[in-house]
């Protein structure tokens, strides 16, 4: 089984995942990673810029959106917020503010014993079917314990890493978070 850590971060208080100590963007990063240089666009110039676009490419859910935070992330989102088809739910966001702009879906199945998030997909990209993520399994009293006991950070984890040296570019950790009208459609 899977190790899962929930935190917030930003005053909007963003919420985040961490499976298996690493942020659920770097496993997402790596599951479309081939999919995304398919489709290589003109804004990923570099192997840094198209790193950065990967690790970028999602946020964390709003708290306001998800209403219940715990109710949510035990797959019982909203319904203006889960996808009714396929019994989904966004468990990351797009990066713009908006999530449903480019969310990360996933089929959470709590048990009595057993949490369990599978099939990961992003709706913008139906060609992609499944992603090559998961499933992730988590003992549901740990589970429920990550989410009743988040830590905020003031800043995104994932970008306030120190930037590397060098001048900026456009959609590096140092020049900020792409724009959604950069998103290769």
């Amino acid at each position: 089984m899977q190790h899962i850590e929930f935190f917030t971060y930003t005053s909007e208080r963003l919420w985040g995942v961490r499976v298996d100590g690493a942020d659920l963007r770097v496993h997402a990063a790596d599951a479309t990673r081939p999919l995304w240089l398919r489709e290589k666009s003109a804004y990923e110039r570099t192997p840094q810029d198209t790193e950065d676009f990967l690790l970028k490419q999602y946020a964390g859910m709003a708290e306001h959106v998800l209403g219940d935070p715990v109710r949510h992330f035990l797959g019982d989102a909203a319904p203006d917020v889960r996808d009714i088809q396929t019994d989904a739910t966004p468990v990351l966001g797009c990066p713009c503010g908006m999530w449903e702009c480019w969310p990360l879906f996933a089929r959470i199945t709590a048990t009595p014993g057993t949490v369990t998030w599978a099939a990961f997909r992003q709706p913008r990209r139906q060609a992609w079917g499944d992603l090559a993520l998961g499933p992730f399994v988590f003992p549901r009293p740990a589970y429920e314990h990550a989410l009743t006991h988040t830590v905020h950070h003031a800043e995104d984890p994932l970008t306030a890493l120190p930037a590397p040296p060098g001048p900026a570019r456009p959609g590096t950790a140092a020049a900020g978070p792409r724009r959604r009208s950069d998103r290769p459609s």
